[in-house]
């Protein structure tokens, strides 16, 4: 059970790292004001 509830909060740790970047789009749906432009 001790297993489990490591591998959550682990879980939950990694989860906050991985977020979406926000920030305009253009309309193509790319990052003008960002380097280097890319879309998505």
């Amino acid at each position: 059970m001790k297993k489990v509830i490591a591998l959550f909060f682990v879980s939950l740790m990694a989860v906050s790292f991985v977020q979406a970047h926000s920030g305009g789009t253009d309309k193509n749906g790319c990052h003008a004001g960002s380097k280097p432009y890319h879309c998505h």
